[in-house]
């Protein structure tokens, strides 16, 4: 696995922390969501970086992506609080981000609108911790409406145990005139 330090690595192209990301060129915005795993019939739905810098930052990466199901990885390593156990906030970076992309593809593919998809709620239950591997967690709906969606993401160690659960709701914005 490279590191975020890894000049090789496209997902390691981010500016210091405290200064705005600057927006990729096309190359650039390519290479990040292959690397990510962002399925290429995708690529023109996932806005202008082309994959969350946070999530780069913390080595998210996608295993499956659709409306109905998203899936994706993030390591322990690199992500602890500072016992070692994996950060409960790095569990909502996660749960948000396949959230958020989960509501703009229903959006974007099952309603065929471009409006503007904001989260109103985001809430998590920790059940055990882990430290070391990679955390998997899966995003599947909940209710998918046409002005709100609930996703339910439920977070799992290497060995299939729940390691959280969280529920985000997410608000399809009316288009503004």
């Amino acid at each position: 696995m490279t590191s975020a330090n890894d000049d090789s690595n496209p997902l390691s192209n981010y500016p210091a922390p405290g200064v705005p990301t600057p927006l990729p060129d096309e190359e650039e915005r390519t290479a990040r969501m292959i690397a990510a795993g962002i399925p290429e019939e995708y690529h023109h739905l996932t806005g202008p970086h082309g994959t969350t810098p946070l999530g780069a930052k913390m080595g998210l990466r996608y295993l499956e992506m659709s409306p109905e199901k998203m899936v994706a990885t993030m390591p322990v390593g690199g992500n602890e609080q500072n016992v070692g156990l994996f950060h409960g906030g790095a569990h909502m970076v996660l749960a948000e981000t396949l959230g958020s992309i989960a509501a703009i593809l229903h959006a974007r593919v099952n309603l065929g609108i471009d409006n503007a998809v904001v989260g109103t709620e985001l809430g998590a239950t920790h059940h055990r911790s882990v430290t070391e591997g990679l955390v998997t967690a899966t995003c599947t709906p909940i209710n998918l409406g046409r002005q709100l969606t609930s996703h339910e993401i439920v977070m799992t160690d290497d060995a299939g145990r729940r390691l959280s659960t969280a529920r985000m709701t997410n608000m399809i914005l009316p288009k503004r005139d």
